[in-house]
C-alpha cells in the first residue's frame, strides 16, 4: 500500500508532537512540566455547560444545517456588531469545527496550484503546512524583536507577486503576542487597495489584551478592508472552550460562503448540535466576567514570566500585548532550537516549543495559561538548564 503523495508535503504539528510527548513521559512516572500547549487551565464557564446540558435534555442531538444553525448564526452576527461595528448576515457566516478547520476550508476553496499566500514570520505552524496542502506557495516575511514581530506596510508591498491571492493576518499572535494597532493596519489596508488580494484575518485572541490595549479588527479599517476580509475566530482561547471545537468565518463574499459549505458538507456535515447551542451564551457576551477573570490572570502571569525571562543571562523576551504566549530569544545560548528544547525536556523536565516550528530559528514559544506555580518551578529549571 502506498500512501498519497500529498502527505508527502505535510509536516506533522510540533505543538501537538511536543504535548503527545511531555504526556507520556509523564505517563512513565516522570516530573514533567508542559508549556507547550495553548490551551487555557481554568475550566469552561457554568453558563456554557448549562447552555450545553439544556440541549441535550431539550433534545438538540440531531442535524443541523451543515453551516451552522440560525440562532448561534445571529449570535456571532451580534456580537461582531456590538464589539467592532460590522454588519454581516447569516449567509456571511459559517460554522465550523473550530478555527483550523476553518482554515482549513478556506484553503481548499480558495487556494490553486501556485497560488502565493503572505505569511508573516513567526507563523501559527498550522499556516504554511495548509496551504501547500492545498497546492499553495507560503511566502514568508520575516519580523524580530526590534519590530515586536510585526511586519511593515513596505515589507508587505515588496512581497506581492502578481501570484499573490491572499495574506494571513494573525493578530493577538501565536507565537509572539503581538498586536497591530489601528494605524499599523490602516497601513496594510492602503497597501492592498486596488488589488484583489484577501486578507485571512485570525483574531481568535481577541478577548486576551493586555495593558490596557484595544483590540482592532482587520475588517473594520475600512469598507474595502470589510469586502476583503475573512474574518476566522472562535471560542476555544478566551472562553476555555478548546475541547468544544467551536470556529466560524464572516466574510461579504456568499460565493466563499456557499463555497466552504459545500466542501464542509461533504467532509463532516455541520458542527456537534450541542456545542452550537453552548455557543450562544458565550458569543452574547454572557460569560464576559468569567472572561475577564481570565485575562486579569493571564496578564498577572505574564508579567511575572516576562521579568524571570529578562533577568537570565543570555535570554531575552519581548512582553506580548495579547495572547498568552512568550516568544523567548535563545540566540546568545542556542543556534539550534530543537535541539535546545530536546535537551530542556530530557535533562529538566521542562516542554517548550522551538521557534524553528514558528519559521523563526533562535527562539522558544513559552505558554503561560497554566498555573503561577509551574510558571515559576519552570523558569526556575530553564535558568538552572542555562547556567549548567
Amino acid at each position: 500500500m502506498k500512501i498519497a503523495q500529498r502527505m508527502e508535503n505535510l509536516s506533522p504539528s510540533v505543538t501537538m508532537a511536543i504535548t503527545a510527548l511531555g504526556r507520556e513521559l509523564k505517563a512513565q512516572g516522570r516530573d514533567i512540566l508542559s508549556f507547550s500547549a495553548g490551551e487555557p487551565d481554568f475550566d469552561t464557564p457554568d453558563v456554557v455547560k448549562n447552555a450545553a446540558i439544556k440541549a441535550i435534555k431539550d433534545g438538540f442531538t440531531k442535524y443541523t444545517a451543515v453551516e451552522g444553525i440560525t440562532e448561534t448564526k445571529q449570535a456571532i452576527i451580534k456580537k461582531l456588531k456590538k464589539d467592532h461595528g460590522l454588519n454581516y448576515e447569516p449567509a456571511h457566516i459559517v460554522i465550523s469545527n473550530g478555527a483550523k478547520h476553518s482554515l482549513f476550508n478556506l484553503c481548499q476553496v480558495l487556494i490553486e496550484e501556485a497560488d502565493e499566500v503572505i505569511i508573516p514570520a513567526p507563523y501559527w505552524v498550522t499556516y504554511p503546512e495548509q496551504v501547500k496542502f492545498s497546492g499553495g506557495v507560503p511566502v514568508f516575511i520575516e519580523t524580530d524583536d526590534s519590530s515586536d514581530f510585526k511586519i511593515t506596510a513596505k515589507q508587505l508591498k515588496e512581497a506581492i507577486t502578481p501570484k499573490t491571492k491572499a495574506m494571513i493576518l494573525n493578530t493577538p499572535s501565536n507565537p509572539s503576542g503581538a498586536v497591530y494597532s489601528r494605524e499599523e493596519l490602516e497601513e496594510i489596508a492602503e497597501v492592498l487597495k486596488g488589488t484583489d488580494i484577501l486578507v485571512w484575518s485570525d483574531e481568535m485572541y481577541e478577548k486576551i489584551m493586555y495593558d490596557g490595549k484595544e483590540f482592532t479588527a482587520a475588517a473594520s479599517i475600512s469598507e474595502d478592508m470589510y469586502q476583503r476580509t475573512i474574518t476566522i475566530n472562535g471560542l476555544s482561547k478566551a472562553v476555555a472552550m478548546t475541547g468544544w471545537r467551536f470556529g466560524y468565518i464572516a466574510t461579504p463574499k456568499v460565493e466563499i460562503v456557499k463555497a466552504m459549505t459545500k466542501l464542509q458538507g461533504q467532509v463532516t456535515s455541520n458542527i456537534n448540535s450541542i456545542t452550537q447551542h453552548a455557543a450562544i451564551p458565550a458569543l452574547q457576551g454572557d460569560a464576559d466576567a468569567d472572561i475577564e477573570m481570565m485575562r486579569k490572570e493571564f496578564e498577572k502571569r505574564r508579567n511575572i514570566a516576562v521579568e524571570s525571562f529578562n533577568a537570565i543571562k543570555g535570554l531575552s523576551c519581548v512582553s506580548p500585548q495579547g495572547a498568552f504566549y512568550l516568544f523567548v530569544n535563545i540566540k546568545e545560548i542556542s543556534s539550534d532550537s530543537m535541539k535546545f528544547a530536546a535537551d530542556l525536556l530530557e535533562e529538566k523536565g521542562v516542554a517548550v516549543v522551538p521557534g524553528l516550528a514558528f519559521g523563526m530559528e533562535g527562539y522558544f514559544r513559552f505558554s503561560f495559561a497554566t498555573d503561577l506555580v509551574s510558571i515559576q518551578e519552570g523558569i526556575k529549571r530553564i535558568k538552572d538548564f542555562i547556567e549548567k
